[in-house]
């Protein structure tokens, strides 16, 4: 899909022509005026996480192609050692870094790992982190996750019951957290009418009632 980047955040062309925004754009939405700030704060660091994460999204997806890893940084190998434990449960790929979109939800976005997780069919993500994550403090990881698991229903017809979110973090943790996409549609049914609430004010229109995911 053609990606395009605007202020208000990174939208894809879907095969139909639909301009739908990203799902990390949309879930992230409400975080977006804090992380911008802390970006423009904190340039330097926020370069070195933007290429950490780059390096080892790059390094999971090449490992489980079978593709040689290229040589990385000290920080970057020491948590690429971490995720590989976790990595170790994952079995029968069925995509990576693939574009998946729904018109129902009217987003769009590049999964990071379709795959059994310790035998079941999962949609699994990939996190570098600073520090490790508590469970409240990632639900937009979650609802990026389930969007990407309604994405793959719609466009596979085959059901995904378990989301999975690897952490590896440079304080040592190598978190794993399990959840299913049914106890996220809630949360990410009101991160999408948030935007798209947000995005009508801006263009000074009345808003109507969103009628989706009911």
């Amino acid at each position: 899909m053609k990606t395009i980047q605007e202020d208000e955040g990174r939208f894809y062309l879907a095969p139909n022509e639909k301009r739908y925004p990203s799902v990390t754009t949309v879930v992230g939405y409400e975080k977006q005026k804090f992380f911008a700030k802390w970006r423009r704060e904190n340039p330097e660091e926020a370069n070195r996480t933007s290429v950490r994460g780059n390096i080892l999204h790059e390094a999971c997806e090449n490992y489980l192609n079978n593709d040689p890893v290229r040589d990385m940084e000290k920080n970057e190998k020491m948590l690429f050692a971490n995720i590989k434990r976790s990595i170790a449960r994952i079995d029968n790929v069925r995509a990576l870094e693939v574009p998946l979109w729904s018109h129902t939800l009217r987003l769009a976005g590049r999964v990071d790992c379709v795959a059994e997780f310790d035998g079941e069919l999962s949609i699994i993500d990939f996190k570098g982190s600073t520090r490790r994550k508590s469970p409240s403090n990632i639900k937009n990881y979650f609802c990026q996750a389930t969007a990407y698991a309604i994405m793959w229903h719609e466009m596979m017809e085959q059901e995904i019951k378990k989301i999975v979110i690897l952490i590896t973090s440079e304080d040592g943790a190598n978190q794993v957290f399990v959840k299913q996409p049914i106890d996220f549609v809630g949360e990410l049914k009101r991160s999408i009418d948030v935007y798209e609430t947000e995005m009508l004010r801006k263009k000074n229109l009345v808003s109507s009632p969103n009628l989706f995911l009911k």
